[in-house]
C-alpha cells in the first residue's frame, strides 16, 4: 500500500514508491517480491544514498550506503547488464528454437579493435548481436560502429546454428 505522503510511479509486478523528503530530496522504494524496501535517496545537492530497510519495521533504514556519481553509474551497469541477460535468457526458454548465448571475445580474434560491422555477422550468420558486455557495462543494441575489444563478451540471438557461426567467425573470421 502506498503510504499517504508517496506516491506510486510503477506497479507492473514491480512496486516503486516516490516519496518527496522535504529539505532533502525525493526517496524511491522499491518493494521486493518477500517485503524488502530498498531506496534511493536522491539529494538536493546532487548526492544520493542507497538504503536497506528493517523487515519487520518499514520505517527504519538498517543500512544506509552514500554513493558518488562513478558508483552509482557502476551499479545502474552491473543491474542494467544483469537484467538484459536474465530477460534474454527468458525469452529463449520460452520460444522453441531461439537461443541466447554469450561469447567470449577470442584473445586472437581477426576482429579485435576492429568494428561489429566488419563482421558482418547476421549476414554471415543469421544470428543478431544484441548487446556487448566490457568491464561489466552493457552496451545495448550496438551499432554497426562499435569496436570490438579484448575482454568482450558478445551476446548473440538466434538458432543454434547460427550462435554457433557466430563463435566460427569471431574466432576464425569468414569461411
Amino acid at each position: 500500500m502506498t503510504p499517504p505522503h508517496g506516491v506510486t510511479i510503477a506497479n507492473v509486478g514491480v512496486h516503486i514508491e516516490k516519496v518527496d523528503l522535504p529539505g532533502i530530496g525525493i526517496r524511491h522504494d522499491l518493494v521486493t517480491e518477500g517485503g524488502r524496501r530498498i531506496s534511493v535517496v536522491s539529494h538536493r545537492d546532487g548526492e544520493r544514498d542507497l538504503g536497506l530497510f528493517d523487515l519487520d519495521d518499514p520505517d527504519a533504514c538498517r543500512y544506509s550506503i552514500p554513493l558518488n556519481d562513478d558508483e552509482a553509474a557502476a551499479l545502474a551497469d552491473v543491474l542494467g547488464a544483469s537484467v538484459m541477460l536474465s530477460r534474454l535468457t527468458s525469452l529463449s526458454d520460452e520460444t522453441a528454437g531461439l537461443f541466447t548465448e554469450q561469447i567470449a571475445m577470442p584473445t586472437d580474434s581477426p576482429y579485435l579493435n576492429r568494428t561489429l560491422g566488419a563482421t558482418k555477422a547476421r549476414t554471415r550468420t543469421h544470428a543478431s548481436i544484441v548487446a556487448i558486455v566490457r568491464d561489466a557495462a552493457i552496451i545495448a543494441s550496438p551499432t554497426p560502429a562499435e569496436p570490438l575489444r579484448a575482454g568482450d563478451v558478445i551476446v548473440a540471438v538466434g538458432t543454434r546454428e547460427g550462435l554457433d557461426g557466430v563463435a566460427r567467425l569471431l574466432a576464425n573470421g569468414p569461411d
